[in-house]
């Protein structure tokens, strides 16, 4: 894989300006960058949401319909614990405290996936090369399967990707759980990338194995057991559960990024990519439904994606006032602020764009 830099001899004017306006907005308001009581209101919510409707079904739920009802609730708990208080911990904006961090960055061991893996991938890959080819391994899909990236090789299966990707989305944590995470833990061995981590792979194999043991034990062996009806009634609930987690968490990052709006930049042949880090995030990255107050509430301000790359070190609970920032500084600068008016509108975005990358070799795919 090569060593993909950003160009040395671009100053970056505009980041420079936008954290000076940014770190004044907090320093003028007299607040922190962290959570506050509204976040710690919703980490209390998610996590109920998440554990009350399956201990429920365990405990008191006789109804087999209604035990589906409760998975499926479950199931929203379970992408409102990884848009919210998951993400944020392990970008360590949650708190400023790093013991508090660390341990809400390990809910993601409650939804059956690796926070170790995850921050590797989303903090270390996609923050830092977003929308870049073989860098990038949220545009890295099964190839034969979709593409996402228009430097990849298109086959004739992928004419028909815009019709039959959408419930595919909501295998995905089902497949953090069963296959990904192992899969993972080999590929970044092969890359070094634990190192950034500070983890030994002996520790995190460990952990890996026995958070999936026990998580399996709970969610399906338990419930196999406890719930009404047959055994696969519980099987069925099971994948609901990840099914629904799975879509939501695919259609709120997707359409941020595989949208016709944002670029694939691509390096020269030293391996530089054309802008600097952060202009380069402000062309792959998308916000939407920035009037929603109620929709970004639930989605952990991921709808404000722009500001979340230039600023994941930042709670999301204050993207929406320091989006109006971000706004008028790339204003300034000249620069794009992509934004899709509806989530409906995001979405359809995002089914155009599958659609043209079914169908053409080359969209938008800035090179040097």
């Amino acid at each position: 894989m090569q060593n993909i830099s950003f160009p040395k001899e671009k100053q970056d004017l505009f980041y420079k300006e936008l954290r000076k306006r940014v770190n004044q907005y907090f320093k003028d308001n007299n607040i922190s960058r962290h959570a506050n009581t509204n976040m710690v209101l919703k980490t209390i919510f998610m996590l109920a949401l998440y554990i009350t409707p399956f201990v429920l079904l365990l405990t008191v739920i006789e109804n087999v319909w209604l035990s589906l009802l409760f998975w499926a609730i479950s199931g929203l708990g379970m992408a409102g614990i990884g848009l919210s208080i998951m993400h944020d911990a392990n970008h360590g904006a949650y708190s400023k405290n790093k013991f508090v961090n660390s341990l809400l960055s390990k809910t993601m061991l409650l939804v059956g996936g690796s926070d170790v893996n995850w921050r590797i991938q989303h903090n270390v890959l996609h923050h830092t090369y977003t929308n870049v080819s073989d860098h990038d391994e949220d545009i890295d899909a099964p190839s034969f399967l979709l593409r996402f990236d228009p430097n990849k090789e298109r086959n004739k299966l992928h004419r028909f990707q815009f019709i039959y990707a959408w419930p595919f989305y909501g295998l995905m944590t089902m497949m953090w759980f069963f296959t990904k995470d192992y899969q993972a833990t080999v590929r970044y061995k092969k890359k070094n990338l634990f190192a950034t981590q500070q983890i030994s792979l002996v520790k995190h194999w460990t952990i890996l194995i026995l958070s999936k043991v026990l998580y399996g034990f709970v969610f399906i062996a338990l419930p196999i057991w406890l719930t009404p009806g047959p055994w696969y009634v519980a099987l069925i609930g099971f994948f609901l559960m990840q099914f629904v987690a799975g879509l939501i968490l695919a259609l709120i990052f997707q359409p941020a990024h595989v949208i016709p709006d944002t670029t694939f930049p691509m390096p020269d042949t030293n391996g530089v990519l054309e802008e600097d880090w952060a202009v380069h995030q402000l062309l792959t990255t998308a916000n939407f439904a920035p009037k929603s107050r109620l929709f970004s509430w639930y989605v952990g301000g991921l709808n404000f994606q722009i500001e979340h790359h230039l600023f994941p070190n930042i709670c999301h609970v204050h993207y929406k006032k320091i989006s109006k920032i971000v706004k008028e500084t790339a204003k300034d600068y000249h620069l794009p602020y992509y934004c899709n008016k509806t989530f409906f509108h995001a979405l359809k975005a995002h089914g155009k764009m599958l659609k043209m990358l079914g169908r053409e070799d080359v969209i938008k795919t800035a090179t040097t």
